[in-house]
């Protein structure tokens, strides 16, 4: 079968999910991946009951304007209609130039080249629930701010963000922007794969290393179930119509942080922090003494985020969340099975 899906990032967290999702379904997908991964992702799907048969994969490099692509990888493309854009830099400390190449550089080449193909119905790319809600195009001025406020992980996912939504009208492109929350395990195994944010809060938690938590009593760090966000990825071409659609994708059901920590306390039998710092300042105290990155602080906010265009396509689809707590609870169990990814 001839794929008519492309999945970029195929080998990353969410990446892996959604190309399941997708065979599950009986799409033939192609996979756009570095270079000697093709076993790891194979492997991978094969142990989660997954049969490969109509996947193909292809070499590819998003920080290339061509992706990098081989003429015979082009050829086996040819069908292709639909491309999910999962391929990002997800690491707190990245160097500005480093997380620019691939995060807001990487998006515009792959913007680029879907809107060249004549076979291409939709880009969907995934950007975060926090990225959204900036000017685009983002003004230099602001660009540079946002580097020394937020980091260039989180500043460097806005710059994409901001780039794609100003040029996919100018090409005639159709887009999707789908922005979830933190992303957290399976619903029914648990299984995570990601150990960054929330994960390594919950593993302060666990040893006995988070005396105090920041933020407020109303901070608000919305999750997502790692197998509803691939259902409603694999949904999002059939259901958008028109040329540009935001989706922000999270489980509003979430407990506001210092609930979502005391339920897991419980859960894990480990005693909840009763101190709460303001964020403020805990950027000013040293990072060996609260023991937070940088990075993450400006995800401890009070914000409430609109869902109505991902609730509507969730209802459209057939899609419903699973329940959240229960979620939290199985994916704290196989960070602590897991020693919280670390290798065994």
């Amino acid at each position: 079968m001839t794929a008519t899906t492309l999945v970029l990032g195929a080998n990353g967290f969410i990446g892996r999910w959604l190309v399941r999702e997708l065979l599950v379904q009986g799409n033939p997908v192609a996979v756009g991946i570095r270079s000697g991964r093709d076993a790891e992702l194979r492997r991978w799907l094969t142990g989660h009951d997954t049969a490969t048969d109509a996947l193909t994969t292809v070499a590819a490099d998003i920080t290339r304007p061509d992706l990098g692509l081989s003429p015979a990888d082009h050829e086996r493309l040819t069908e292709v209609r639909d491309i999910h854009n999962l391929a990002a830099l997800f690491r707190f400390g990245l160097p500005r130039d480093e997380a620019r190449t691939a995060n807001r550089d990487g998006a515009v080449h792959v913007l680029r080249w879907a809107a060249a193909r004549p076979a291409t119905r939709r880009l969907v790319h995934l950007s975060g629930y926090r990225v959204a809600g900036h000017p685009s195009p983002l003004p230099p001025d602001r660009t540079d701010r946002l580097y020394r406020r937020l980091g260039a992980y989180e500043a460097s996912k806005i710059e994409g963000d901001s780039a794609v939504r100003a040029l996919a009208p100018e090409l005639g492109l159709p887009l999707s922007v789908v922005s979830p929350s933190t992303v957290i395990g399976h619903s029914v195994t648990g299984e995570a794969g990601q150990y960054l944010g929330l994960a390594a809060l919950v593993e302060q938690l666990y040893r006995g290393r988070l005396p105090a938590l920041a933020g407020s009593r109303r901070t608000f760090v919305p999750v997502v179930a790692a197998d509803h966000l691939a259902r409603f990825l694999a949904a999002v071409p059939q259901y958008d119509r028109g040329p540009l659609h935001q989706h922000t994708v999270l489980d509003p059901a979430t407990p506001e942080l210092p609930s979502l920590i005391a339920l897991l306390a419980d859960h894990l039998g480990v005693r909840a922090p009763r101190l709460r710092l303001p964020v403020a300042l805990v950027r000013h105290l040293p990072r060996a003494l609260t023991g937070a990155d940088p990075e993450t602080l400006s995800f401890l906010a009070t914000d409430r985020y609109d869902t109505t265009s991902a609730d509507h396509l969730a209802t459209a689809a057939g899609l419903h969340h699973p329940p959240v707590a229960e979620t939290l609870r199985r994916w704290a169990d196989h960070l602590v099975a897991t020693d919280f990814g670390r290798p065994a």
